[in-house]
């Protein structure tokens, strides 16, 4: 019975991905259509179409290969420039690839349709329209998050002192059990209790648990006195260092940092939130996710050696769809949570996903959603740059001549997904 649930779970969770693609496409489909721009069709998944139905000019339909969509949009590639039509044939390799593709687009557009062309458009609609998918997931993000941040609540670390470590455990070692020869943590040296509440650090008060742990980090090995909050009595405890030593980074927690180390655990306790505490959180994952994306390569490499090898994954490592919908089905199963909280992680994780989905498609890199933006955005600039020096308005940026970089951040995408889904499926995450 707990496999049945295991394989619904993640069954269920990979169909609400697919229907965050599907309102990711819907994103850019309706200021599309707004703007009057021929649309031509409108798929959720690749391969042979299962269903389709065509109302007014479009498609609209789904297809075998669950694993993306997209919308057309005629007119993605103007003329040649200083054509009215496609040239022929190119005089390179490279030309010719781009003569090809603008011939195929091409072969579609009728002199009815001008006017209604991508590349005809302002730049300020173009702009709304590339941008229009990646803000869909944001917004789904956004009401993910505050669903669980209003309703449920999230559970947060506060200033009172659950626990003291009474030792300092070397970075990279395994045992966390204190050894003869161990020093002691600063906060034991002061005298630091459970249940205590922080005041100050250095003179500074904290707000909250991440301003705090941001002091002690920074702070490094220099001397420190901290002052709390006793049963009602305000104690200041003896002035001692802290100590530098391997700490988890908060924007790469896969990747220990040299920082300042006290020696206490916050007290957690549940908190709800409205839209500002979500912007908030969702500013702090997206710049976590800004450097996971930077690592993202080198990290899809380490998990393909680690396939080769047999090592254990990276619990803070990438993983596709199936391994995000494995870890929903992990997250249905376990007897660690209540119902109300299984619920709770997974509408983060399906958020979190969204949020990724998002910052990944604005990549400034063809054919990612973020090339279309920069290409239009040099259209933008070109044309002010005319006017300002009083020049006729500059032909569209032919965009025909990034198609060799959207060919190599394709085929990055597809091996770096192949890769992910092999190591899901034969070594998956487990949080459990």
């Amino acid at each position: 019975m707990q496999t049945l649930w295991y394989a619904l779970g993640a069954v269920v969770f990979f169909a609400l991905i697919m229907l965050s693609i599907a309102l990711h496409e819907v994103g850019h489909l309706i200021p599309a259509k707004i703007f009057r721009v021929k649309v031509t069709e409108y798929f959720v998944g690749f391969g042979k179409t299962l269903w389709k139905r065509r109302i007014g000019s479009t498609d609209y339909g789904v297809k075998a290969l669950p694993l993306g969509g997209y919308v057309r949009l005629v007119g993605m590639y103007p003329p040649a420039p200083g054509d009215t039509k496609v040239r022929a044939s190119g005089s390179n390799f490279f030309q010719q690839i781009a003569e090809d593709a603008r011939a195929y687009e091409w072969e579609e557009i009728t002199p009815e349709d001008d006017g209604t062309l991508l590349y005809q458009k302002p730049v300020w609609q173009r702009l709304i329209i590339m941008f229009g998918g990646p803000a869909m997931n944001i917004l789904l993000a956004f009401l993910l998050f505050l669903g669980v941040t209003a309703g449920a609540g999230v559970a947060r670390p506060t200033l009172t002192v659950q626990s003291v470590s009474e030792c300092v455990i070397p970075a990279g070692r395994t045992n966390t059990t204190c050894e003869p020869g161990d020093p002691a943590t600063p906060a034991h040296t002061m005298g630091v209790q459970a249940g205590d509440v922080i005041v100050s650090f250095n003179g500074r008060r904290p707000t909250d648990w991440d301003q705090l742990s941001a002091m002690i980090r920074d702070n490094r090995s220099a001397p420190a006195t901290l002052v709390v909050d006793r049963a009602g009595r305000t104690v200041t405890l003896p002035t001692t260092p802290t100590v530098t030593t391997g700490v988890p980074s908060k924007v790469d927690p896969g990747r220990n940092v040299e920082a300042g180390f006290l020696g206490v655990s916050p007290t957690v306790e549940v908190v709800r939130g409205g839209p500002v505490v979500v912007l908030k959180d969702m500013w702090t994952m997206t710049v976590q996710s800004v450097y996971a994306l930077v690592g993202f390569p080198v990290k899809v490499w380490h998990t393909a050696v680690g396939l080769v090898t047999g090592q254990a994954r990276d619990i803070n490592g990438p993983v596709s769809v199936v391994g995000a919908s494995r870890v929903a089905g992990e997250v249905v199963t376990t007897n660690k949570l209540s119902s109300g909280n299984k619920a709770v992680v997974v509408a983060q994780l399906l958020g979190s996903v969204n949020l990724f989905v998002a910052l990944f498609n604005l990549v400034p890199l063809p054919p990612l959603d973020g090339g279309h933006l920069a290409g239009a955005t040099w259209d933008g600039l070109r044309r002010l740059a005319a006017r300002l020096r009083r020049r006729a308005t500059p032909p569209p940026f032919d965009t025909t001549k990034l198609l060799p970089i959207s060919w190599v951040v394709t085929g990055f995408v597809v091996i770096a997904g192949a890769v992910l889904i092999v190591a899901d499926l034969v070594s998956p995450i487990r949080l459990f």
